[in-house]
């Protein structure tokens, strides 16, 4: 198979998360731990650092491979989802896997993920491990995908484990209430393992401060431990929440030569060292244009607050979500007097233009609903002026679809 029809086979033969929803959860391990035995545990062979979290999860792990490729060690990372190209999940020292890798890991594997019937993200969590196993990476970061306690990552021992902030997203899976969600984040937490947590909840520190003692596991709140400020690259207010909780990781992280100079440029140059897009990414400036991947009630409210801040003369909003969002919880926190462009991203899971623009003007937005994320785009361009600002969000997936 060429590069293509591999991807071809992954995207359409097995369940995918991100294009299915809720079909393609899987309340188990069972698959993730055979697939690991079968490609002889990749998982022991390398140190990690484990990330979980609602919001911040991304930002957080490209920032901890930046610092650390910075000290110079050879530094796995794996995120998801992608936006472009299936090998953004995959990445040494900032540069994807190569197709040839994810070419040949399938075929050799062929049979077992055909027989075993394993998810789109059970056997790329396996490609990740084997491919930073037999690369020999000093360190991987390694991203939750959804969840925690049962996600496919969640066989790796790390050296240190961070969980950012707690929202309501996936509630179908993972619980309706903030303590309910904490509870499956924290089962990444490990016995004898610290855990990092970059802002202090009151609605879930009793759960995380639990199991941490059951598990003789040290807990640090990130927000206690770092006084000194920090920048970084990343733009987007919400981004200094996020940056405590790196530095605390980076301190408890244990057998490994990480000085301040390393950490001050690492956190100034992540998008260069590891290739991060799609957080408050400017795409242009007259009009001004930011797109984010913020994508519910607690990340899009940060960032429409850091948009009320900024000075422009319209707002233009070009907007699409996958079907399983609270619109109910998300519509209210849109601004009314602002050029609405509705739209649905081209998934499976993307939710019906229609039915958004319907949904959105019980809440005073009012816009027009176009095709697809492209066309949105293009008539937002058009009717703004050099003054105007553009914004583009709502789904990693709408996003994806104009970067």
């Amino acid at each position: 198979m060429t590069y293509s029809e591999t991807l071809n086979w992954m995207f359409a033969r097995l369940p995918m998360f991100q294009q299915k929803g809720k079909s393609a959860y899987k309340d188990k391990l069972d698959n993730t731990l055979a697939f690991a035995a079968h490609l002889h545990h990749p998982e022991k062979k390398f140190k990690s650092v484990h990330v979980g979290g609602t919001n911040g999860k991304g930002s957080s792990s490209h920032m901890l491979a930046s610092v650390l490729q910075e000290a110079g060690y050879k530094t796995g990372l794996y995120t998801s989802p992608h936006l472009k190209d299936f090998r953004e999940r995959v990445r040494i020292d900032g540069k994807p896997v190569n197709e040839k890798f994810v070419i040949d890991f399938i075929q050799r594997n062929l049979f077992f993920l055909e027989e075993h019937q394993l998810s789109f993200f059970e056997m790329t969590v396996g490609m990740a491990f084997d491919y930073f196993a037999r690369e020999k990476v000093d360190i991987a970061i390694i991203e939750v995908g959804l969840g925690g306690r049962l996600d496919a990552t969640n066989i790796i021992t790390p050296e240190v484990a961070l969980i950012t902030n707690i929202g309501l997203d996936h509630v179908d899976m993972l619980g309706d209430t903030l303590s309910k969600i904490a509870f499956e984040k924290a089962g990444i937490i490990k016995k004898n393992i610290p855990i990092v947590i970059s802002e202090y909840q009151r609605d879930t520190a009793e759960t995380f401060e639990a199991v941490a003692n059951a598990k003789n596991a040290k807990l640090i709140y990130a927000e206690r431990a770092v006084q000194k400020k920090y920048k970084t690259s990343l733009l987007g207010n919400y981004q200094s929440k996020n940056l405590t909780g790196v530095v605390t990781v980076l301190k408890e992280l244990k057998g490994f030569e990480v000085r301040e100079e390393h950490i001050v440029d690492g956190l100034l140059n992540v998008s260069r060292n590891t290739g991060l897009k799609g957080r408050w990414q400017i795409l242009g400036t007259e009009p001004k244009v930011v797109c984010d991947t913020a994508h519910n009630s607690e990340g899009l409210a940060i960032v429409l607050q850091q948009i009320s801040q900024q000075h422009y003369g319209r707002l233009h909003i070009v907007l699409g979500f996958v079907k399983d969002k609270n619109l109910d919880a998300i519509l209210p926190l849109f601004p009314k007097n602002a050029d609405y462009y509705f739209c649905r991203p081209n998934i499976p899971r993307g939710l019906d233009v229609e039915i958004l623009q319907q949904e959105a003007k019980a809440f005073g937005m009012n816009g027009k609903h176009y095709t697809s994320v492209a066309k949105a785009y293009d008539a937002a361009l058009q009717n703004a002026e050099t003054i105007d600002f553009v914004f583009i969000g709502g789904s990693t997936f709408t996003v994806a679809e104009v970067v």
